[in-house]
């Protein structure tokens, strides 16, 4: 089940938001919400579940032992970070360890190893960080362990961000976990919020996945020049609103059920180096890598080889995390090389240079890396690579995008360019001064609201009716 489907739109969301509304304390809205969560968990598949309780049940015992006991703290934190690991890794990892030790024993004529496809339970990346993170808060004495079952079970298994994110830490919302006020104003802050993601998703994310995909069905050698760059400029607009778009959806349905979930994206477009992107781009991931392996490994306190090492083991772990495949591998350590790069004397030149340079070579550097992100391997990403510089032989255009070349998408290529800058934002900004400044100005603000609220349901329910495409990069991981 996603967010924008009909059945989570009309059906279930409308009966979680009734439940939890009309129980009025605060053990049975939690209960109501772990129950919901599972059965929202349940729907790709019972055996799912089952992994996602025992994953619960692990940090839940282990975090109260961590807590009780003051002789052996270390030990049981490693004890638990490697059954979270190590549940992480068979249902994540085993394939491609499998798939590459075959590699390696058909070079010595032995027969390779046979095991059955294990299939990625969604989200799985994502409570497991939120389980590890919750341990070794316990374990560093940032925060008690939670006795309550029931407590720790509706924070990891929230389904708001159950499936992708933003890793939220237990700290960011332990009080709200025996506290919170369900309000008008948060119902509302949270349907404005809610309808922007389901925007973005919908109306932005899915029509640009159209072309995306037509692109990389092509064979990458015969793919001409413009048509490998317009499909990766696609995907970079794609995967952008598509996880915004979820993160949106995620705060919005996180404020109608009381709690506050902290933001994911900041607009990481206008970026001017690759260290300012990972400030603005899936924050929560950066931060949890920063707070839980970089400190630990020495920071920036530390020798530059040292420092540098730190950063490439931590955004090989960041490639790792998004997907078992040299892909995410080559992403993540591309983006580590610039960030080493950017510490050194290239850093110092780029900072000299004029603002929109620095932009431009951020677009680049990420545009480039989305392309090993989005291939199905890394043979297909090279030559991928190499046609957008017009390194193969067919460079003439490829008249199967004039499909799309039409108004519609035009006009959504402009509303996507724009809202990835400041430009809404101030916007905004403006309009909400005038707004609480001015009466009359503020019941038009929200009369226009309410309407383009509107406008975005059924539209976007439309959309939904008649099957479109409606798929979610970030399931995968």
């Amino acid at each position: 089940m996603i967010f924008s489907s009909l059945l989570f739109l009309y059906i279930f969301l409308p009966v979680a938001l009734l439940l939890f509304s009309v129980s009025k304390h605060i053990a049975y809205q939690n209960a109501i919400l772990f129950c919901v969560s599972l059965l929202f968990y349940s729907w790709g598949g019972i055996t799912y579940a089952i992994i996602l309780l025992l994953s619960i049940v692990v940090n839940w015992g282990l975090g109260i032992l961590i807590e009780r006991t003051t002789k052996r703290k270390k030990q049981l934190l490693v004890v638990t970070i490697i059954l979270n690991l190590l549940i992480l890794f068979i249902y994540k990892y085993a394939n491609f360890f499998v798939d590459n030790c075959n590699t390696l024993i058909s070079i010595c004529g032995k027969p390779p190893i046979i095991i059955k496809k294990i299939v990625l339970p969604i989200g799985i990346s994502f409570y497991t960080f939120q389980g590890l993170s919750y341990v070794i808060d316990v374990y560093r004495g940032i925060v008690p362990a939670q006795k309550n079952f029931i407590k720790l079970g509706t924070y990891i298994s929230m389904f708001p961000q159950l499936i992708a994110g933003p890793i939220v830490r237990y700290k960011e919302i332990q009080k709200q976990l025996d506290y919170r006020k369900l309000s008008w104003d948060n119902l509302y802050e949270g349907i404005c919020r809610f309808t922007l993601g389901i925007a973005r998703k919908v109306l932005i994310a899915n029509q640009f996945a159209l072309v995306v995909d037509k692109v990389f069905a092509q064979n990458p050698e015969t793919l001409p020049a413009a048509t490998a760059w317009i499909g990766i400029l696609c995907y970079s607009i794609q995967i952008y609103y598509d996880f915004a778009g979820y993160s949106d959806m995620a705060i919005g349905l996180g404020k109608m059920l009381g709690f506050s979930f902290p933001e994911n994206f900041n607009l990481p477009y206008i970026a001017k180096s690759i260290k300012d992107f990972w400030r603005r781009w899936h924050i929560t991931l950066s931060a949890w890598f920063k707070d839980y392996l970089y400190i630990p490994l020495g920071g920036n306190r530390c020798s530059k080889k040292r420092l540098y090492l730190n950063l490439y083991v931590v955004f090989f772990c960041t490639g790792f995390w998004h997907g078992a495949s040299w892909n995410f591998i080559v992403w993540g350590l591309l983006h580590g090389t610039f960030l080493v790069l950017e510490r050194g004397k290239f850093g110092l030149l780029l900072e000299k240079c004029p603002s929109f340079l620095q932009h431009i070579y951020t677009l680049f550097v990420v545009v480039i890396a989305w392309v090993f992100f989005r291939a199905e391997n890394l043979s297909f990403a090279l030559e991928y690579i190499k046609s957008m510089f017009g390194l193969q032989s067919n460079t003439l255009s490829n008249p199967f995008l004039w499909e799309y070349a039409t108004w519609s998408n035009y006009f959504i290529l402009v509303i996507a360019i724009v809202c990835s800058t400041k430009i809404i934002s101030r916007a905004k900004d403006t309009v909400t001064y005038c707004a609480n400044t001015n009466q009359v100005v503020s019941v038009f603000f929200y009369v226009m609201i309410a309407i383009f609220i509107v406008f975005i349901i059924v539209t976007s329910t439309t959309y939904l009716v008649v099957g479109a495409y409606n798929p979610f990069i970030y399931f995968r991981f």
